[in-house]
């Protein structure tokens, strides 16, 4: 057996999950976790409670600049802005930094939620600099992005973005959250997964309701997706900025 300084990072998390440990070490090392991440929640709340009806955008963080989805989640970004609201990004690379970059340069809210990661994630420079907040754990990064949201606009993305998207349907399906509107952007991209859900999921299976496909809109064009959620509060005779 190789000692535990030769293995690397993730081979020492398998053996610790097997690791017999005795109360004081089990005391100590909890204890810890729970004010990290309790100091993460207050410092979230304190920042986010002030800055008024914003949309998430959701997407990879591997997106170029010279992507279609980078240069729509842009002018997503921008139109949200120009509509009355701000916008809340993951805080790195990518549809991120197009979020960020097109509320920023129209002078809206710009407001990034980072997370420490080994590989991919910085965060951008487009975020307003009282509005930029750096996580640890993605479970209270997430709690953030849907308390203060009135709205998700999700771009093409890997597991952290289908992750993000299937948070958001869950919170509104089980009304743990208002029935706030997701908007998928790429009928491309999304067709053929939710094609699948309701071929397999709902027909097939019957895990969900009809009803629960009505919780995402798929279009292909900014303006369309400033049109869903434009429309949704126009229905309850809600402004931005309320």
């Amino acid at each position: 057996m190789q000692p535990e300084e030769n293995l690397n990072l993730e081979e020492q998390r398998i053996r610790q999950a097997f690791r017999d440990r005795d109360w004081n070490e089990i005391k100590s090392a909890d204890s810890w976790v729970i004010f990290k991440v309790m100091a993460e929640f207050v410092m979230g709340f304190d920042k986010l409670a002030r800055i008024g009806p914003c949309v998430s955008i959701f997407g990879s963080a591997r997106t170029k600049p010279d992507n279609p989805y980078y240069q729509m989640a842009e002018e997503i970004a921008a139109k949200l802005v120009r509509h009355g609201y701000g916008v809340i990004t993951g805080g790195g690379p990518g549809i991120m930094e197009a979020g960020n970059k097109g509320a920023f340069e129209q002078g809206g809210k710009s407001v990034g939620l980072n997370i420490h990661l080994p590989f991919e994630q910085y965060n951008n420079v487009y975020i307003d600099a009282d509005k930029l907040i750096n996580f640890d754990y993605f479970f209270v990064r997430k709690v953030m992005f849907v308390k203060y949201a009135q709205g998700f606009v999700v771009m093409p993305g890997g597991m952290g973005t289908l992750d993000e998207l299937f948070e958001a349907i869950t919170l509104i399906q089980t009304q743990k959250i208002g029935r706030f509107p997701i908007v998928l952007v790429g009928k491309a991209f999304w067709s053929g997964l939710f094609d699948w859900i309701e071929e397999v999921v709902l027909n097939t299976e019957h895990n969900i309701n009809p009803e629960d496909l009505k919780l995402v809109n798929i279009v292909d064009t900014p303006t369309d997706a400033v049109k869903v959620i434009d429309n949704f509060y126009s229905k309850y005779l809600l402004q931005p900025n309320f």
